[in-house]
């Protein structure tokens, strides 16, 4: 992957991140930002794996991955990505990839890759929500609210990041209020990437993970800031339908149907600017209150 020199500094970190060392036939490494300092951003994880199956891949796009995230990231050491071949057959090639540190699986992931192929075609129809052009930026909704952030969060909420997001309705996540759990947002890379399918895909599931898990909160008047409230990701999975850009705006339109045993489960549709659905994505999440028990 070749990191395009007129992208955002944020957007070329993140093409430096995806650009995995190889060590071995099959086994791959990838670093983490230096500046992240608590645990490795489960989008990243997501992507990279995507990565390293995508390396042992020829003539054929990934429709599909499932994955389980087993134990935090560790941001201070690299992640070794080992992809298992299992299986090539006439149309679809089969990878399962495990993600290890300190000796540990922290991850895996089952991703499925088929040749090109036409056949009949369906879609649900996008929602009606503002263009992104007649939303504010990120940044400019995230300064309207900076009175609001405690001290402890405002690096965290300002630094810049490699996507864009714009919801379609305001959000205060430190006052929240309680809502119906569905949401839409505008999601873009801040910068050009190059015209590379599996690199496009890579960067949306990275992408995919930012919003998702925030939807299960929604009807409960608590955020990921709310200091109640344990959140992390268990497992994700996402289809890929037809071709994108991730660095032209798609449409993230989210849902939670339901929460239950210390658990959030989430859905997610992503429309390109034309109204075609691209991908769909779902994940189970931890919605635990830390007086309960932790493990």
């Amino acid at each position: 992957m070749v990191v395009e020199s007129e992208t955002a500094p944020p957007l070329s970190e993140l093409l430096a991140l995806l650009d995995l060392e190889t060590i071995e036939v099959n086994i791959f490494r990838g670093l983490n930002p230096p500046a992240r300092s608590q645990r490795v951003f489960g989008g990243q994880v997501l992507a990279q794996a995507l990565v390293a199956a995508n390396r042992t891949i020829e003539g054929r796009s990934c429709h599909s991955f499932h994955a389980y995230f087993l134990l935090p990231g560790d941001p201070r050491v690299p992640i070794l990505y080992e992809v298992d071949r299992s299986r090539d057959g006439k149309s679809f090639s089969s990878r399962r990839v495990v993600a290890i540190q300190h000796g540990r699986q922290i991850f895996h992931m089952s991703a499925s890759f088929q040749v090109e192929e036409a056949g009949l075609e369906h879609e649900i129809e996008a929602p009606s929500v503002p263009a992104p052009e007649e939303l504010p930026s990120e940044e400019e909704y995230r300064r309207s609210l900076l009175a609001e952030v405690p001290d402890r969060y405002r690096e965290q909420f300002l630094r810049k990041r490699p996507i864009e997001i714009r919801p379609a309705a305001r959000r205060d996540m430190f006052h929240p209020q309680r809502r119906p759990p569905h949401q839409a947002v505008w999601v873009r890379a801040i910068g050009s990437l190059p015209d590379d399918i599996a690199l496009q895909q890579c960067v949306l599931a990275y992408a995919s993970d930012m919003t998702l898990l925030d939807t299960g909160l929604l009807p409960h008047g608590v955020s990921l800031f709310s200091p109640e409230i344990q959140i992390a990701s268990i497992d994700h999975a996402m289809w890929f339908h037809r071709p994108f850009r991730v660095d032209d705006w798609l449409l993230y339109v989210q849902d939670s149907p339901s929460a239950s045993g210390g658990r959030g489960f989430n859905r997610g549709l992503v429309y390109a600017r034309g109204g075609e659905l691209v991908a769909s994505v779902t994940q189970e999440g931890l919605m635990r209150r830390r007086t309960t028990l932790s493990g």
